[in-house]
């Protein structure tokens, strides 16, 4: 009989977690694990994790007992990719997908390099609203995973990948544009993660005409710009319908920028304001908005 597919998650972050759960659930702690390193997995085990109040059977298995997954989930804070990246090498075989839940455009670049882009799938985390207080996580919408190829060609590895993360009960999408999507996250994360947490606001702050709400305008204009000098099309009807929904979320809510700086955490500007500073600079576009949010959130994590 042939031997069933394996998941490695790597991140016991909200949605390394909320993931983690609900595949571990439906296919139980000999087709899931959380790959980690010997102090970490020994951390993990000491901990009651739970979701949604009910308690994590999470596997937790070493680099040293290593066997090759079938897919390896990424779900780490950009800070801790590359040291993620080493600790996930032994579970990468020959045929292992990989797929990764950071925000911004830069984590598979980083991946393929480590790994070859053979192995690599391109994946938008979108929709979901879990949070995680100490080693308890809580969600209402699990949200959904658009995966596809870097080319835009669905290929046998986007197929397999989808129908692999559909049997462990994880809402999945197939999109050929899926490089549109992530640009298009991106243009949101740069305005309204980064914004609210300079602002030090909720999602109230930026829901009503004011200086935060123009900077949030003004920094996604700065990624529209930059997406087509990489080949991306963003229209002025995407920036309304991100608009559109930040409108409607929880006034009270915030988004993990806002979380991580009253919490005094390491933030992921890299990947928003500091993806963006790079980007112009190769490209010759001012980019003075993600210039002032750069440095206003370095000064946030300076004073911590």
């Amino acid at each position: 009989m042939k031997k069933q597919p394996v998941i490695a998650v790597i991140g016991a972050g909200a949605l390394g977690v909320m993931f983690g759960q609900r595949m571990t659930q439906t296919l139980g702690p000999q087709r899931v694990f959380f790959a980690a390193d010997a102090q970490r997995a020994a951390r993990y085990a000491a901990q009651s994790f739970t979701c949604n109040g009910a308690a994590c059977t999470f596997r937790f298995v070493t680099p040293q007992q290593a066997q090759p997954a079938a897919l390896a989930v990424f779900a780490v804070k950009s800070t801790g990719l590359a040291a993620a990246i080493e600790t996930m090498r032994p579970f990468i075989g020959p045929e292992t997908l990989v797929i990764s839940l950071l925000n911004g455009i830069t984590s598979e670049g980083e991946l393929a390099a480590a790994y070859g882009p053979e192995h690599v799938l391109y994946c938008v985390a979108q929709g979901m609203d879990a949070v995680k207080d100490g080693p308890a996580v809580t969600y209402r919408n699990m949200g959904k995973l658009l995966i596809g190829s870097g080319t835009g060609a669905r290929t046998p590895a986007v197929d397999a990948a989808a129908a692999l993360l559909l049997e462990a009960g994880v809402p999945c999408e197939i999109h050929e544009d899926i490089l549109y999507r992530q640009w298009s996250k991106l243009m949101l994360n740069v305005g309204l993660n980064q914004v609210c947490a300079v602002y030090n606001v909720p999602y109230r702050g930026v829901q009503h005409p004011g200086t935060a709400r123009d900077t949030m305008l003004a920094a996604m204009r700065e990624a529209q710009a930059l997406a087509a000098r990489e080949g991306v099309t963003l229209t002025d009807a995407d920036i309304s319908a991100w608009m559109k929904m930040t409108d409607a979320l929880n006034p009270d809510g915030m988004p993990s920028m806002r979380q991580d700086t009253l919490a005094r955490r390491p933030t992921e500007v890299e990947l928003f304001a500091g993806a963006m500073r790079r980007l112009g600079e190769k490209h010759g576009v001012p980019t003075p908005v993600n210039d002032m949010l750069y440095r206003r959130i370095a000064e946030l994590e300076a004073a911590y």
